[in-house]
Formats: structure tokens, sequence, C-alpha cells
């Protein structure tokens, strides 16, 4: 029986003898789950379009997350609605190993979400090829020397848009995610190279970031980018810091982990600190309501991949994540089966990319 099954009961009593999730009073049983996941499934079959693709015909992004939240949630490569998606998405990919729409400018995202989508639906090497040139491509786009910019630069080892367009963290943080989830090792040069970035990215002052504004919040937090003097999303301080927030920070310390870190390095550790003192499943925290979804598939993610079965906040406070996650998406489920965010920004207007990442966040909290 799944471990998220088991802790719910001591929240407020037993909820259908403790086969339950429990939040506020709200029980979410396996069955539910399913549910969820059947309805949202019908939803995504419905709005695909013919050439496989979600949201337009151009959107490789888009239609690579929905692609591996489809796989994530149980559907294989042959199943009709993904066999036309990755058709799609393999029919994307340009002479230069890239896969993106012909004049993306965010071409290291999409060629990162698809790569991802490949990988997991390709298990029996039959995308092996198509990933083989998209990491290359991948490697190419990470600033360093090619871009001209030396290794004590704010933008060394981060991933942008593309090329041209400065590295940030979360375009970092979707590079390392599709290098490890295509078999890449932790001590990759690649990998490594971003682990200088990521690190620069924390508010933590340390002999790993000594950027002018490193310690001036020095909270263990992430901001969005460290390159050209720095950037949050978040806002900046009085003094001059740049605050953090709360995607940004589950992001950094997922990167930082498959890049080899371990709970005990100094980073990791104030990361996971932030967070404790911010765990949240009311907001983004620092940001509100905007980029909810992204942050929600990204904790997620995260506390899964640091294989966390209750996490305490900085109160002392226990909580079981995958049984609070789950009912905040059950809770926030529209009838049709679909997510959205009023607060749109960062596309979170768009229910086939908010869809795929709440399947995304549940298969990642089913996972033991």
């Amino acid at each position: 029986m799944r471990q998220a099954f088991i802790s719910a009961v001591s929240l407020r009593g037993a909820c259908l003898l403790g086969l339950a999730y429990l939040l506020s009073g709200l029980c979410v049983v396996a069955d539910d789950i399913t549910e969820m996941q059947k309805k949202a499934l019908q939803f995504l079959e419905v709005t695909q379009d013919p050439g496989g693709s979600w949201t337009t015909n151009e959107s490789v992004g888009i239609t690579g997350l929905v692609t591996s939240a489809l796989v994530q949630s149980g559907r294989g490569p042959d199943d009709p609605v993904v066999a036309r998606s990755l058709k799609f998405l393999v029919g994307m990919q340009q002479p230069t190993g890239g896969i993106h729409a012909p004049a993306s400018r965010h071409q290291n995202y999409e060629t990162c979400i698809a790569m991802m989508a490949l990988a997991q639906a390709g298990r029996d090497g039959r995308f092996d090829s198509q990933i083989s040139k998209a990491q290359q491509f991948l490697r190419d786009l990470q600033w360093d020397a090619g871009e001209g910019v030396e290794s004590s630069d704010g933008a060394w080892g981060g991933a942008g848009y593309d090329s041209k367009q400065r590295p940030d963290m979360s375009n970092t943080q979707f590079l390392l995610e599709a290098l490890k989830q295509s078999g890449v090792p932790a001590d990759d040069p690649a990998m490594q190279k971003a682990l200088v970035f990521i690190s620069r990215a924390q508010n933590l002052e340390s002999p790993y970031n000594t950027m002018p504004w490193a310690g001036k919040i020095n909270d263990g937090g992430f901001i969005y980018t460290p390159a050209k003097g720095g950037e949050s999303k978040a806002g900046v301080t009085d003094n001059g810091g740049h605050s953090s927030y709360g995607s940004m920070t589950y992001a950094g310390l997922k990167s930082m982990v498959y890049a080899g870190l371990k709970k005990d390095d100094p980073r990791v550790a104030a990361a996971t600190q932030w967070i404790r003192k911010n765990y949240t499943l009311k907001e983004n925290p620092g940001m509100g309501q905007q980029g909810l979804f992204y942050y929600f598939q990204t904790m997620a993610r995260t506390l899964q991949v640091l294989e966390v079965k209750n996490f305490e906040d900085a109160a002392g406070k226990s909580h079981d994540w995958r049984a609070e996650l789950t009912a905040r998406l059950k809770e926030l489920q529209q009838p049709n089966g679909s997510w959205t965010n009023p607060a749109d920004r960062w596309y979170e207007g768009d229910p086939n990319l908010v869809t795929a990442y709440c399947l995304i966040a549940i298969a990642n909290a089913r996972q033991n």
C-alpha cells in the first residue's frame, strides 16, 4: 500500500480507516485520485489537435509537457493519443538537433521538455537517436566560453531561452531535468557547469556564491537569475537584495541534487531550511498566485527526488505533503477535468499546460 495513504489519520482523526488523504477536513481516497486523473486525461484527449499537438501546432513545450503527463499517468507510447503527440514532437526536431518550432525563441525550454517526454516514452530505446542529438544541442546552448563569458560571470553554466537570451533558473532546471531523465550522470561536465550557475542563484554567501548581492538576504532561497547583476521575479529588498521565492527554490534544490550534492551540503541544507520556513500549498511563496501550478509540480518533483515522506516545517509540524498536495489539487480541479490559473502569468491561463502540471504533480505524489 502506498506510503501516502498511511499518515493522513493523524491530522484530524481517522478518515476511512486511514486509507485516505486528509487536508483541512477534505478526504481524498485512492478512488478519488484515480477519478481526478481520469477526468484530466479525458479533457486532454478532447483538446488534442488532429496533428498531435495541444494549444497550437507550434506549441512544442506545451505538447511535450502534456505528453510527459500522459506517460507518467500510465499511458504507453503506443496509446493513440500519446503516439500522435510523439510523432509531432519527433517531427519538430530541427537539423541542429533541437526540438522546437522553427522560429521559436524558447528553444531550450522546448527541447528540454520534448526530450523528457521522449525519454519517458522511449524506455525501450526507440527515441535514442533523437535524444542524443537533442542532448548535444542543449550542451551547445549552455552558457560558457562559446557564448563569450568567463567562468566568473554570473551567466556561466546556465541555460536561457536560446544562446542569445541570458540564462535563468527555470530554463536551467529544465536543462538538468532533461539531462537527468535521459541518463546523463551527475559528474557530467554539463551538470557541473550548471551547478556553478545554480549555486550563484542562491541567496547564500559562500565560496560558491561571491556575487555582490549574495549576502544581502542570505536566507538560502533562490532567485530567478544571477546573470547581469541578478534578478528575482519576487522583487528587491530595501538593501538591494533579490527576494527568494518558492518555485525557484524548489527548482534550485532539485537541480543541486541532480548535480550530485548531498543533503548535508550547506547549500542543500540552506535551501531545505528556506522551504521549511515557507512550506505552503496556498500560494507560490513570494509570488502569491502567480506561477502556482508550476510551483506545485516543481515542489512535488523535488520532494519525490529527495525521498521525503513527511516534511517537517520550521514550527515542527509534520506534513504528509503527498496527501496535502493531492487534496489541494482536487479542490482546484474544474468540472471538465482541467485546471487553470486566474492569475494568468507564464501561460497559466492555458488549461492544457496547467492540467499537464497537475497530472505530473499527482504522478510524483503517488510514487514511493
